[in-house]
């Protein structure tokens, strides 16, 4: 039988590696186990518990490397896992730009970010938050059926190792809960939804909150009018402002800008939103839904302006598209066992403005707010932007009917230079923005 200590497996996959040819090697293993509870109408309609192990090897052979995943972590597997590895890295192109992490930039330090909840809840207390939320949202007036609710519970490891002795480990946990109902009847029906996510069970929102805010959120959405179609102001709710950071993030990713396929690849040390806006990216959050003491690679993270004063100040970067820039790497690669690392943000927050929402309404003569968002019309090239929307019209400073099928569409570019954050910032995700205004963005109505 395997040794199934993460450090001890992982110490002897490298040696074999480095044995069997490899001139260094790195890799990962994760260890997960899961539980959900679902209920539609008062009744439940499941409960899965799931368990995984896999594990991801990277060989390097000069300039050449290939990774090799497996669930198996017998010895016969594991020897079979070297050895396609090797015979992949022998065979794939050369990289001049692949390797592992320079010696200087690995963690050392390991702050307790507090990621981990020891508690695992039962399936009986899962389902009593599921029926909480759910009986909530249908007690809602005009809420006429459910999709359902439901309660989730996650706990995962993961540990790191490289031939450069670099060797550490993480675990975190996550607690959720969501419902989606349905209000209206026949032609005139609407849905909505809310969710909540949190790395212990004491943050975790109350699940008869959650409940309620979908079923009023879905309400409200009853008897959708005209909208207006021409240049207009548009203000992204909170809840779907935090896309606009997702496309900041895919803008500003080290492989898009060294390819030369980003709407922003010139634009490093510019201003590319207002002086009033700052965006920050802090993988070291206290239970931060993204948090992380180390990276991908074994790099040091930490806490860093990704947007200050409006200028952009840096790439996001892994190893590889560091040294494709000349530049060095931020401490941002992610890796699953399957890939290579690649960078991504961790907890990315769009700080608060000084305006209210409702300030940002008032100022508006005509225009939308947007609370849902449908399909991904963006040319991460261009800028580009087009998307499907839904929410509700704004005459003169006043909210006066929900709107549904609208397209709003601009540049990124511009309307980055164009956004207004409001002062309604809440960290409740990774990715959190507060309500933002946009001026100037073409409508369409449906």
């Amino acid at each position: 039988m395997p040794n199934t200590d993460p450090f001890a497996l992982l110490d002897d996959l490298l040696s074999r590696a480095r044995a069997a040819g490899a001139d260094a090697a790195d890799a990962v293993m994760f260890e997960n186990a899961s539980l959900s509870v679902s209920q539609r109408l008062g009744k439940s309609e499941g409960i899965e518990r799931a368990e995984s192990q896999d594990i991801g090897l990277r060989v390097f052979r000069g300039k050449r490397q290939a990774i090799v995943s497996s669930t198996d972590i017998g010895e016969r597997a594991l020897g079979e896992l070297i050895e396609r590895a090797l015979a992949m890295a022998a065979a794939a192109p050369e990289d001049p730009f692949c390797g592992l992490a320079e010696a200087e930039r690995l963690a050392t330090e390991f702050p307790d970010l507090e990621l981990c909840d020891d508690h695992e809840p039962t399936p009986e207390a899962l389902t009593l938050r599921a029926a909480a939320a759910e009986d909530a949202a249908r007690a809602v007036s005009g809420i006429s059926n459910s999709e359902g609710a439901e309660a989730g519970w996650s706990r995962g490891t993961i540990t790191l190792a490289t031939s450069a002795g670099f060797a550490a480990t993480y675990a975190v946990s996550q607690h959720s809960i969501g419902a989606s109902v349905i209000a209206g009847e026949g032609a005139a029906m609407e849905r909505d939804y809310d969710y909540a996510t949190a790395r212990f069970a004491a943050d975790l929102a109350d699940p008869e909150t959650i409940g309620r805010s979908a079923g009023m959120r879905a309400v409200r959405r009853l008897n959708p009018g005209p909208a207006t179609s021409g240049q207009l102001p548009v203000i992204y709710d909170w809840r779907v402002a935090g896309g606009l950071l997702r496309h900041l993030a895919g803008a500003i990713g080290g492989p898009a800008v060294a390819r030369g396929t980003s709407f922003l690849k010139d634009r490093l040390g510019e201003a590319v939103f207002a002086a009033c806006v700052t965006i920050t990216d802090d993988p070291r959050r206290l239970r931060g839904l993204r948090s992380k003491g180390f990276d991908g690679e074994g790099v040091a993270t930490g806490p860093r302006n990704i947007i200050e004063d409006g200028v952009l100040t840096t790439w996001l970067l892994d190893s590889r598209s560091a040294r494709q820039l000349a530049m060095e790497t931020t401490g941002h690669a992610a890796r699953g066992t399957s890939s290579p690392p690649s960078p991504g943000p961790t907890n990315l927050t769009l700080a608060a403005g000084s305006e209210t929402p409702e300030a940002l309404i008032g100022a508006v003569e005509q225009g939308i707010l947007v609370t849902e968002l449908i399909g991904m019309g963006v040319n991460a090239v261009t800028g580009d932007y087009s998307r499907g929307a839904a929410g509700f019209w704004i005459e003169k400073g006043e909210i006066t009917h929900p709107v549904s099928g609208v397209t709003v569409a601009g540049n990124l570019v511009d309307m980055f230079k164009r956004l207004t954050p409001a002062d309604d910032l809440v960290i409740r995700h990774g990715i959190d923005a507060p309500t933002v205004a946009i001026d100037g963005m073409t409508v369409a109505g449906a």
